[in-house]
């Protein structure tokens, strides 16, 4: 069932698409939001809302959609299991879709203990491809995991996240295909800056032909110091940051300008892999670099498809 957002017609169309990410405020004042949204507006096909990302309290992602809408950019929400059981999930998806979401990127979400909530108890009823297939089943057939029929089912355009450079390596293509398999439409990776070992990645996921099943939109993060990309490399998991990119945002004059200059390098380089459709850009905490890192990267203005 089409959801027709705009996102889904640039990806169905061909084009290469751009998201990018909006963090929530630790608030419930509204005007960073609004503040990003008016600054972010055109520059991407469609923007991520975290929800409460490392497990930190912060304006919903629902809540914080409705808002950046308003100033007519097109959102993607983001659901974690962590926090919801089933009843919770479906009910926030009927929620979302009535005040005109149209995406949802499906995460089973990190661990309690990461954020500033210790003490509460995790969900995880179901993880994120359980999520995905339940979505998938309810938005095409109208039917409930209990077997509940419903009449008007949300229409959603559905996506998830992978990230090429967990381990154990060897299953990480064939949990994408799981997540295919349960109904994803599109897939955000997480930030690459190991291409050698994405270019692996992508020959086995092309070899299988997944890329032909659904939409990869590879993850870039610009980075403002050195000290960033060794936070990145020593204690991030699942992230890998190679030595020589390491030592040459240590090594630059003005490490911030040097930050920007790679992620544009990064584009520019997953522009060319096949099976690659788009760029998932988070600049965490530095939202206001995305409108040039996308002008940079030769992709703007962004296609208008009707």
């Amino acid at each position: 069932m089409k959801a027709g957002s705009n996102l889904e017609k640039v990806l169905e169309s061909g084009k290469f698409a751009v998201t990018a990410e909006i963090g929530p405020p630790q608030s419930a004042n509204p005007e960073p939001l609004t503040h990003h949204a008016k600054m972010l507006k055109g520059c991407a096909d469609a923007f991520n809302l975290t929800d409460n990302q490392t497990a930190v309290v912060r304006l919903s992602s629902i809540a914080s959609a409705v808002i950046i809408m308003r100033e007519g950019i097109e959102p993607v929400i983001q659901m974690t299991c962590r926090d919801r059981n089933r009843i919770a999930l479906l009910s926030d998806l009927f929620g979302a879709a009535a005040l005109g979401v149209r995406n949802v990127l499906c995460l089973t979400g990190d661990h309690q203990t990461f954020g500033n909530e210790k003490g509460c108890k995790n969900v995880f009823d179901f993880d994120s491809i359980v999520e995905l297939q339940v979505f998938d089943n309810l938005r095409r057939e109208g039917k409930q995991p209990g077997g509940e029929v419903i009449k008007d089912p949300p229409k959603v355009y559905l996506g998830c996240a992978e990230n090429p450079f967990a381990t154990p390596y060897e299953f990480r293509v064939s949990r994408l295909a799981k997540k295919i398999a349960a109904g994803t439409d599109f897939c955000q990776t997480q930030a690459i800056f190991d291409m050698d070992m994405f270019e692996k990645w992508m020959d086995e996921v092309r070899a299988r032909g997944l890329d032909q099943k659904m939409h990869i939109l590879a993850g870039v993060i610009p980075m403002k110091s050195a000290g960033a990309a060794r936070y990145m490399k020593n204690k991030v998991p699942g992230m890998i940051v190679p030595n020589h990119i390491v030592d040459r945002m240590k090594s630059a004059k003005d490490q911030k300008e040097e930050g920007i200059k790679l992620c544009v390098e990064q584009i520019e380089h997953l522009k060319t892999v096949k099976g690659v459709h788009g760029v998932h850009i988070m600049a965490v905490a530095w939202e206001e670099m995305v409108p040039r890192i996308v002008q940079e990267a030769g992709l703007f203005p962004r296609p208008t498809i009707d």
